[in-house]
């Protein structure tokens, strides 16, 4: 039935676009085969206002105009339907190709795919192959999360979601009523920007913590989508790499190699145990409570208790 439909629609189009003058429904009808096949009136006139909505939406420009004896017919002219002329130099046409190399893993594989053949029509030198396994830079975007289909779709068409959510320092996820803005990669992990609508304010998702389905919701969004989304500065703030101050712990002696990459400082205290001067910023505490037990917060005395209070909501469940 897919094949059926994207076959009509392209006799739709080459039919609008082949005529010099407006087609009545009932010389569309006796052109096009599937039309003809039509059991009754109504069934092709559904059928018909289906596709001209398609062909619509996927960027054709139909013209519907009334003649003198008062019957509507259709066209497409192809002035307005013609792109202006694509003109890529040898460097952009390269970076274009690098960046369609870069989901070549990943689930936009396809329509990279045909992005490329498209640089390739507009001007991509033959000799750059950004898909040369041999090449001195391999971009990669891994998205193993199945979260992040949906969410894309959702970004994309400003569709609010609702999805189960389990914070670092909570036993049980729970759902998250959210109008989802932009998503982006930081450092191997993919993030969801939106607003959260139960917290009233902005908030960043780390998508391998979303569990079950991305479920969509058919009302409109509520709050203004922002011009700039800054997920990675959001991200990287909430992970203390903004931070202006420091923290001391102690770190188990082979354990917590993220936290040791960090340091400042780092000094033996032996039984076991090395002591940290980490850089302290907004969300650190709950990154000290994923290493659980093989870290001991000093100072400062703040940081210390929110990591004693997460650690017991999470004893708590």
């Amino acid at each position: 039935m897919a094949i059926a439909k994207a076959e009509r629609l392209m006799n739709l189009a080459l039919c609008l676009l082949g005529t010099r003058r407006p087609l009545s429904k009932r010389e569309l009808r006796q052109s096009i085969e599937a039309y003809l096949e039509a059991g009754s009136d109504d069934s092709f006139n559904r059928m018909f206002e289906r596709d001209k909505d398609d062909l619509r939406e996927l960027g054709l420009v139909i013209e519907t105009v009334e003649s003198l004896d008062g019957e509507v017919g259709y066209l497409a002219r192809r002035d307005s339907n013609r792109l202006p002329p694509i003109t890529l130099d040898a460097e952009e046409a390269a970076a274009l190709g690098l960046a369609a190399k870069v989901w070549q893993q990943a689930r936009l594989a396809g329509a990279a795919s045909g992005a490329l053949q498209k640089l390739r029509a507009a001007g991509l030198p033959e000799e750059v192959d950004p898909y040369e396994p041999h090449s001195a830079l391999e971009p990669r975007i891994p998205v193993h999360e199945a979260a992040f289909e949906p969410l894309m779709l959702a970004c994309r068409d400003r569709r609010p979601v609702v999805f189960d959510y389990r914070k670092a320092n909570a036993a049980q996820p729970e759902a998250r009523h959210v109008e989802p803005w932009a998503l982006e990669c930081w450092r191997g992990h993919w993030y969801l920007a939106g607003f959260d609508r139960g917290r009233g304010a902005e908030r960043v998702f780390r998508l391998s913590r979303i569990t079950g389905k991305v479920r969509s919701r058919g009302a409109r969004f509520t709050a203004p989508v922002p011009d700039v989304v800054t997920v990675r500065e959001t991200v990287a703030s909430w992970a203390g790499e903004t931070a202006d101050r420091s923290a001391l712990i102690r770190l188990r002696t082979g354990a917590g190699y993220p936290l040791r990459a960090k340091a400042t400082s780092v000094r033996e205290l032996g039984d076991g145990w090395d002591e940290l001067e980490i850089p302290y910023g907004h969300g650190l505490d709950a990154w000290l409570v994923e290493f659980g037990p093989d870290v001991v917060v000093l100072e400062p005395a703040e940081l210390r208790a929110d990591v004693v209070d997460r650690l017991r909501a999470v004893a708590k469940g």
